[in-house]
């Protein structure tokens, strides 16, 4: 097989799985109310359908990303997806909203076994300087599902029921999967003169898993029960755990986060980036949702249409900011990205009863234009800067700050419009939150190589010509 076909390979093996991940969310959400007559589920028991996937897969992001570098990102991504797709199975034929939650759970630990893999390989089969391209792709394919989520979940709801959102998942992952498996996995990279194999660091991956379990039960809790005794033993045990972590990473021989990629200035700022990107863009989606069906009294279709100028811009924006960030680099396209996400969260601060379709279309528009080209750019920075054989653990912690920011972003929307039941009042911290965003920005390497900026990754560690894991 061609070094041309295994790169299409994965880019199609990483690009699915990326898709069915965003697809299953967003179609959860339409069918959680019929899930919820149909099966007589309290609303705490269909809110648990979703925390409690997010709890799984928030927690072992970064583990399941070190068994990537560890075992080989093809065998994590083929047992990712076919796992997520007999979870989903069962799912479909379960006979209590009780095997609901225990499956979504065993869903979000196949979840995170898929995500940081999908990023893991095409790490591995692209060059450095080749990387923005595929990662734009998936971007766009991210935001695609995520326009026809919510429109092929209401279509199938209300032909087929609740269960056909779950059972949608089976064919694409059982498809993927078995060619997976079914592909030969080219022998490993052998690893860089003077370097060691490391270990997995099981104590680490707990300390982790303990302050993202804690901190990610708070951000859903929070909004609902404010500060509680729980929710502050929560916020204490996520700090303490924590400051364990930091303190065991760095005296363990085999840290779970190697100290190439802790210590990287350009992959913490990247971090930081996505983290408050993504923040701030589903606080705001949260806030605006609201907005169009309270004061604008549109049903849920009409508002689906205001919001559509965002995925589309999404997927747009995110093959142009490949090109964008091979010309101008990386800290410029990321500036300027983050810019036009404050700005649009800033526009639509401003909305009112008398505002128009256009005036809410723009702001919906310039999220979408700087939210896609942040993921692409952002992501690329993360994974270029990783050596390979770190690139699921860089992959593991893109993926996390991708799922702690948008349930930061909700829990902080919740609790503003508590305090402040004001459109303006409530998207202005929002939008103070993306130009955080957009000065952390301002840190990224100037050059879009990887050898640019400030890193200077081993060249033992990129992939040479028809070595790379593939599928």
């Amino acid at each position: 097989m061609t070094s041309l076909r295994h790169r299409r390979l994965v880019l199609t093996g990483s690009i699915t799985g990326a898709v069915i991940v965003a697809l299953d969310g967003t179609v959860l959400t339409v069918a959680q109310p019929t899930l919820q007559r149909t099966l007589h589920a309290t609303f705490a028991q269909v809110q648990w359908t979703s925390t409690g996937y997010l709890i799984a897969v928030a927690s072992l992001l970064v583990f399941a990303g070190r068994l990537g570098d560890r075992y080989g990102h093809q065998r994590l991504f083929a047992l990712g997806i076919l796992g997520f797709g007999a979870a989903s199975a069962g799912i479909g034929l379960a006979p209590n909203v009780g095997w609901v939650i225990a499956l979504r759970i065993v869903q979000g630990i196949f979840g995170a076994l898929l995500q940081p893999a999908t990023l893991g390989m095409l790490r591995a089969a692209y060059p450095p300087d080749r990387l923005g391209m595929p990662l734009a792709l998936r971007t766009s394919a991210i935001g695609l599902a995520a326009a026809a989520g919510p429109l092929l979940g209401g279509a199938l709801v209300a032909q087929l029921g609740w269960r056909a959102v779950f059972f949608l998942n089976v064919p694409p992952a059982l498809l993927i999967g078995s060619l997976a498996l079914a592909v030969r996995v080219p022998p490993p990279l052998p690893t860089p003169p003077g370097r060691a194999l490391t270990g997995l660091d099981l104590p680490g991956a707990g300390l982790l898993g303990i302050t993202l379990v804690c901190l990610v039960h708070t951000l859903v809790a929070l909004p609902a029960h404010g500060w509680t005794t729980t929710t502050t033993a929560a916020v204490l045990t996520a700090a303490v755990a924590f400051a364990a972590f930091v303190h065991h990473e760095r005296r363990t021989g085999s840290p779970l986060v190697p100290p190439r990629v802790a210590a990287s200035k350009a992959v913490a700022s990247s971090l930081a980036i996505l983290l408050a990107a993504s923040a701030a863009l589903f606080g705001t989606l949260f806030v605006c949702s609201y907005y169009l069906q309270n004061v604008r009294h549109l049903d849920p279709f009409q508002c689906g249409l205001q919001v559509l100028p965002l995925p589309m811009l999404m997927v747009l924006s995110a093959p142009a900011s490949a090109v964008l960030q091979r010309r101008y680099g990386p800290r410029r396209t990321t500036t300027a990205a983050m810019a036009l996400l404050t700005l649009g969260t800033l526009l639509l601060s401003r909305l009112d009863e008398t505002s128009t379709p256009l005036e809410a279309g723009t702001g919906f528009l310039l999220l979408g234009a700087g939210f896609g080209t942040v993921m692409v750019t952002a992501t690329a920075v993360i994974v270029r800067h990783a050596p390979v054989d770190n690139a699921g653990v860089a992959g593991g912690l893109q993926q996390t700050a991708m799922n702690i920011g948008p349930t930061l972003g909700v829990a902080t929307a919740t609790m503003l419009l508590t305090y402040t039941p004001t459109l303006r009042s409530t998207l202005l911290p929002l939008a103070a939150l993306a130009a955080l965003g957009t000065l952390c920005a301002a840190t990224l390497p100037a050059a879009s190589s990887a050898r640019g900026g400030n890193s200077q990754p081993d060249p033992a560690t990129y992939p040479q010509e028809g070595a790379s894991e593939t599928i």
